[in-house]
């Protein structure tokens, strides 16, 4: 997409794509569709991950259908910005882990004219929104919000219950730990 600047010349600018929703609903999945179709198109790609998410290893970003993708693991999201160079797409999975930077490290990409899709819990445990969710979510220039099915009645599932007692924030997991659920089961559950 092109914008005009000061009438003197087009600059190049990208955008911001956020997937969002439950535990369970497709949004690893639908980012690594994504993220594959642009490889399709011989656009350079890069993936990159929170190093705090090692449930299936370092190196790849892997959904709970196990379909998978070769990513980088980062300690914090400034490092997204200094590997993205000569990127097309910059694919970030599980940005809900990253601190308030990733923010700033979306909007500097895509104002260099990057594709960023990015991919994370939109609430926590506790129904309240996660981490830079919200201001990621405001940033977007595109926002799809997938749903789960809810594991006890089967209406769509909007939240990811924790069924362990533990109470920090983030707590890595999957259906022994998290279930999908709808706003009824979530707050009578």
């Amino acid at each position: 997409m092109f914008l005009e600047n000061t009438g003197l010349k087009n600059e190049s600018y990208g955008w911001i794509e956020v997937i969002t929703g439950s535990m369970f609903s497709g949004k690893t999945e639908e980012l690594i569709r994504r993220l594959k179709r642009a490889k399709f198109a011989n656009l350079n790609v890069e993936i990159f991950k929170p190093e705090v998410d090692n449930r299936y290893g370092t190196d790849k970003v892997i959904s709970h259908d196990a379909n998978e993708i070769i990513s980088t693991a980062v300690p914090a999201a400034a490092n997204i910005r200094l590997l993205a160079d000569n990127c097309d797409v910059v694919g970030i999975d599980e940005a809900q882990f990253f601190d308030d930077e990733i923010v700033r490290v979306c909007n500097d990409l895509a104002n260099r004219g990057i594709r960023v899709i990015v991919a994370g819990l939109d609430m926590d445990f506790k129904g309240i929104p996660f981490g830079p969710m919200p201001a990621l979510l405001a940033k977007a220039d595109y926002i799809t919000k997938l749903h789960a099915i809810c594991m006890k009645c089967g209406d769509i599932a909007n939240y990811s219950f924790r069924k362990t007692a533990i109470e920090d924030k983030v707590v890595l997991g999957e259906h022994d730990t998290y279930e999908a659920r709808c706003r009824s089961c979530f707050y009578n559950g």
